[in-house]
């Protein structure tokens, strides 16, 4: 199996966890002890700006990133050298850093949904777990890329999927 940090996931019709149903993710962390992703095609009910400490900030689009902590944002961004202490995935993806100034860079219309995601919740695999799934035909593995990570419309990555 080719996994690893950077990979794109599309469900399969195997699929059958109603949490994964026609969901495209990237992965952003995978080791020994499992592996963390991100869902890229499910837009949450509610803006960045529905949430209290953000009623200031545009209606900015928040992600449904996963079942597993749901109370916390996360974010994935292409923007290294605006936002700081970000842990590069693959190529000119990165995971998390500055959340005060990605915020900020929001407001500011400096950066937009092409560049950042802000996921509620994430993915998250013990050891030999997504490997299984993978095994049982629910996943398919893709290259991941900004292009398509931060795609207008990953549910496009579906298309054609057996």
């Amino acid at each position: 199996m080719d996994l690893c940090a950077g990979k794109i996931l599309t469900s399969s019709a195997a699929m059958d966890d109603p949490n994964f149903k026609a969901s495209v993710l990237v992965i952003t962390e995978y080791n020994q002890d499992g592996a963390m992703a991100f869902v890229i095609n499910k837009i949450f009910e509610r803006p960045l700006n529905a949430l209290t400490e953000f009623s200031s900030s545009p209606a900015f689009p928040l992600y449904n990133g996963g079942p597993v902590d749901q109370e916390h944002l996360f974010f994935m961004h292409r923007c290294d050298e605006l936002i700081p202490h970000g842990v590069k995935i693959v190529d000119d993806i990165y995971l998390g850093g500055d959340f005060k100034k990605a915020i900020a860079l929001i407001n500011s219309k400096a950066i937009n949904s092409n560049s950042i995601r802000i996921f509620i919740g994430y993915c998250g695999w013990d050891a030999g777990e997504l490997e299984a799934e993978i095994a049982e035909g629910s996943w398919h593995i893709t290259a991941a890329g900004a292009s398509i990570a931060f795609a207008e419309d990953p549910q496009t990555l579906l298309a054609g999927q057996p």
